[in-house]
């Protein structure tokens, strides 16, 4: 079940592209501030629709390229950010060759991966001192609303694995640092449903599942007054983590 869940984005690409945030520019500078000095060739693993890619590729100089499981998410990544290659591919088994980049970042994705076959990997693919950076926007469930609106839609894989201490990184990689960021996204109560419409757990849930889900978010929305012209301030914590290569 959990291999599904983590191959099941593709089917909701365009919800995905939609519902979900992109990452504050200056949390993914932090990502790639430890990176040695003319460094450029970054991968972008998990890449989805491209939400991490859009950002890592306003850096200067940068020489990106974007690696998922999934053909249809890449497609919809090709049209959002044209120009930046893509490759199918996991954090396990990379496409790339021995000491060929030198950092590889996770938008959304390492709780997909297992932490010693994928740290291992990226340690092959990345070249000494090079980077691993793994970076989550994650819903601010101290807000009363926001924590309904998780309880309505369940935990994911990633809110499950921070919750309970964060992520794990293997050898070659040191010791990972860690940075937090607060904001607020404004969103429509469309965008909300296509948020969680994109999400693992409603993907592959039953007909009589998703149907719950979208009665009781329209119920919560009604609530606090949310119509469909409407916007509200969607509050977000991103956390980030970096390691460097031994």
């Amino acid at each position: 079940m959990a291999e599904d869940m983590a191959t099941s984005f593709g089917a909701q690409a365009g919800d995905y592209e939609v519902g979900r945030p992109e990452y504050p520019f200056e949390a993914v500078a932090w990502l790639l501030e430890r990176m040695p000095d003319g460094s450029r060739r970054i991968a972008d693993v998990g890449a989805g629709t491209g939400k991490l890619t859009r950002v890592l590729a306003q850096a200067p100089d940068a020489e990106v390229v974007a690696i998922d499981p999934d053909p249809e998410m890449l497609a919809t990544l090709r049209a959002a950010v044209p120009g930046v290659p893509t490759f199918v591919g996991t954090a396990e088994r990379l496409p790339v060759p021995d000491a060929g980049l030198d950092a590889v970042v996770l938008g959304q994705a390492w709780h997909w991966v297992d932490p010693v076959a994928g740290s291992a990997e990226v340690g092959r693919a990345v070249r000494s001192g090079g980077v691993l950076g793994l970076i989550w926007n994650i819903r601010d469930d101290r807000v009363e609303w926001v924590r309904r609106l998780t309880g309505i839609m369940h935990g994911s894989n990633a809110e499950i694995m921070l919750a309970e201490g964060g992520p794990e990184v293997a050898a070659p990689f040191g010791a990972l640092e860690e940075e937090a960021w607060e904001w607020v996204r404004p969103i429509t109560r469309d965008h909300l449903h296509r948020m969680a419409s994109s999400r693992s757990y409603v993907i592959t849930a039953s007909d009589e599942e998703k149907a719950r889900i979208r009665r009781e978010m329209d119920e919560l929305f009604d609530e606090l007054g949310l119509d469909d012209g409407g916007v509200i301030d969607l509050p977000y914590v991103t956390r980030a983590f970096r390691a460097v290569r031994d």
